[in-house]
């Protein structure tokens, strides 16, 4: 399963995570495509929607993104909420 964050596109505050199959994100040659995942993204939920795939075993973007993490963009990372701060 390939696993893509929906970010508010005003703050890249995570406010969703979804699986989608490979079959979906894979080519016949076994190459993933973060755009094809993306796209079935928008499809699903809004062409207006902003998506980020995620690793569930924290392989890239420095760990899984949850909801109310921060995305990073610069440092191409998700960043876990504070204690204390207000999602």
């Amino acid at each position: 399963m390939a696993h893509f964050a929906q970010l508010d596109p005003a703050t890249n505050v995570v406010l969703r995570v979804i699986a989608i199959s490979n079959d979906v994100t894979y080519d016949e040659h076994g190459v993933e495509h973060e755009d094809w995942g993306i796209a079935l993204c928008k499809q699903l939920y809004g062409a207006n929607t902003v998506w980020v795939q995620t690793s569930y075993s924290g392989s890239f973007r420095g760990r899984y993104a949850g909801i109310s993490f921060l995305y990073d963009k610069k440092a191409d990372v998700f960043v876990p909420p504070t204690p204390g701060t207000p999602n």
